[in-house]
């Protein structure tokens, strides 16, 4: 769906473009009035989902967090059909230090037993109480990763939100 998102709005600046191009080398009203009302439909959804996106933040929020929770069944998996995605999520934890996405080592249902599982292990040689906790007698990483990606996106909404901002300024 986002692969084709992309090749639908690439093929419409580029209609846009061709028209803006040809309308002013052909010197035609008709097409340089087209080109205006698109750049200015474009410019009127930035502002609207830039004042969405700022309106509705603690839905978008709740939105990401029912995902996260949907994704679970990925990370209890035992069968082997996600291995790839569960070491891919392993190696986020590692470098993230956090655990699970949203309940910590209990997201992992039984693969957190297995083992030769090392899922949510604190790679510290000292562990520190503010980073770990014990639990079932290793220490592992205390806060979830869903906290760590909601974060992310929270730090990066208000630097995306400014550069619509910047832009649709720019645009006017």
């Amino acid at each position: 769906a986002g692969a084709n998102l992309l090749i639908a709005v690439g093929a419409i600046i580029m209609v846009i473009g061709f028209l803006g191009c040809c309308g002013a080398a052909k010197e035609s009203r008709c097409m340089l009035m087209l080109f205006f009302i698109a750049l200015l439909l474009i410019l009127i959804l930035q502002i609207t989902g830039g004042v969405l996106g700022a309106v509705y933040k603690p839905q978008v929020e709740e939105a990401f967090a029912l995902t996260l929770n949907a994704s679970l069944n990925v990370m209890q998996d035992t069968s082997g059909k996600y291995e790839v995605s569960q070491e891919a999520f392993q190696k986020f934890e590692r470098e993230e230090k956090c655990c699970g996405l949203l309940d910590g080592p209990k997201d992992w249902g039984e693969n957190f037993n297995k083992p030769s599982s090392k899922i949510c292990q604190c790679e510290l040689e000292k562990p520190s109480s503010d980073l770990c906790v014990q639990y079932q007698n290793r220490y592992i990483y205390k806060k979830s990763c869903g906290e760590v990606i909601i974060q992310q996106i929270k730090d990066n909404l208000v630097i995306i939100m400014g550069i619509a901002f910047g832009l649709a300024v720019v645009e006017v």
